[in-house]
């Protein structure tokens, strides 16, 4: 999981606000249900310390309903300064959480982004393409683009004999052109947005055409959702679950594939460390590729986030102790962060993705792991024995 959209908030003012509460619209039209929300959690931001002005932006948001069907939840991060992160969920939390505090709490934005994904959804004809980009908010916005081939002999006749044969020769070359030049726009987009997926869908002999028609690049993330179109009267509801399908099994595949790679470095003893003490090592020395944590580490009431790291002011200064911290030569700002925030911070810090694990899915002591970029000799390195009952004996220094 990409964990970049999160990078604005280093570097940046204290304080940080944190919201992150049920986004449901009320049922009933008029209700100020959603507002009265808000309005609470607003109260306990103020007596935290959080500024008016970004207060006052946040309620401005909140305002907005995301264009999301159904029950869902919103993450919001502010610094001193205004809002810098505003991600949808998929599910509203159980309980609003609101934090005002030094650090921004970065797990319920990386929760928000676990279940995003950055997405083009391009509706075609034969004459041409809508291009819909979502960049993984879940606040998705009109059509970006129109793509209009310029071909215009759409139609085969039906009249029969040398005239039918020529039009409809001549529809297949329009059809074609048109596709073609849906193709070259897709090319030039995803080189510039970077999507995750492709979503094509609509006339089933343009979609045919255009998938035909994209480059490499676009083809491997490309994936045919039936159901959509350029035109008015299809079933929008259909559609979306088709939609919404599509997103959830993408997801699926990205958090097996990193699931499943770390299970075979873990097995090989290769480029895969679990273990706390560990984990904040590999940060330090910048080789984490992807940051590994158990679903359990991310709910509220977590082990994990009673416990605390110390940090410096850059990123990768991450210790499990301030002896350890000064060791890495941070003469000065050096304070404790609760662990999740400060693994989270040094993942971001050095590129890295964060991939979370359902309990059990893989071996993780303390509920933590990494997949390496690298490794060497001085790579700390565990021996998991998956029949253990006691997982915290499972460590093997070498």
């Amino acid at each position: 999981m990409d964990l970049n959209w999160l990078k604005p908030l280093l570097g940046r003012p204290a304080p940080f606000t944190t919201i992150y509460l049920d986004a449901t619209p009320a049922e009933a039209a008029g209700s100020s249900e959603a507002a009265d929300r808000w309005k609470a959690v607003r109260r306990e931001l103020e007596h935290q310390g959080s500024p008016a002005a970004v207060l006052d932006e946040i309620g401005d948001r909140v305002a907005r309903p995301a264009r999301v069907a159904g029950s869902h939840g919103r993450v919001l991060i502010a610094d001193a300064e205004g809002v810098r992160v505003d991600r949808v969920l998929a599910e509203p939390p159980a309980q609003a959480l609101a934090i005002c505090g030094p650090a921004p709490a970065l797990l319920p934005a990386a929760r928000a982004a676990d279940e995003s994904t950055r997405y083009l959804l391009v509706e075609v004809d034969r004459l041409g393409a809508d291009l819909t980009w979502s960049e993984g908010s879940g606040l998705v916005g009109p059509p970006m683009a129109s793509i209009e081939g310029g071909h215009d002999v759409l139609h085969k006749t039906h009249d029969g004999g040398t005239s039918q044969r020529r039009l409809a020769t001549r529809a297949e070359d329009s059809w074609e052109r048109n596709a073609q030049v849906v193709a070259a726009e897709l090319d030039r987009v995803v080189e510039r947005r970077h999507p995750e997926l492709v979503l094509l869908t609509g006339d089933v002999r343009a979609v045919a055409l255009v998938r035909d028609a994209v480059g490499q690049r676009v083809r491997e993330m490309l994936v045919e959702v039936p159901g959509g179109s350029r035109a008015e009267g299809i079933k929008q509801d259909v559609f979306a679950a088709r939609v919404t399908k599509a997103l959830v099994d993408h997801r699926k595949r990205r958090r097996e594939l990193v699931l499943g790679l770390f299970r075979t470095q873990q097995g090989r003893g290769g480029s895969a460390v679990t273990e706390l003490g560990d984990v904040v090592e590999v940060l330090q020395r910048g080789q984490v590729r992807e940051l590994v944590l158990e679903e359990s580490v991310a709910g509220a009431s977590s082990p994990m986030g009673e416990r605390e790291l110390w940090v410096g002011p850059e990123p990768l200064q991450v210790a499990l102790t301030r002896a350890d911290l000064e060791a890495m030569g941070v003469e000065s700002g050096a304070r404790t962060l609760p662990a999740d925030i400060a693994l989270v911070r040094a993942a971001l810090g050095q590129d890295a993705g964060l991939t979370f694990a359902e309990d059990g899915a893989v071996d993780l002591v303390d509920g933590v792991g990494a997949l390496l970029r690298w490794n060497d000799g001085s790579t700390p390195r565990e021996s998991v024995l998956s029949q253990s009952g006691d997982r915290t004996r499972l460590r093997n220094g070498v």
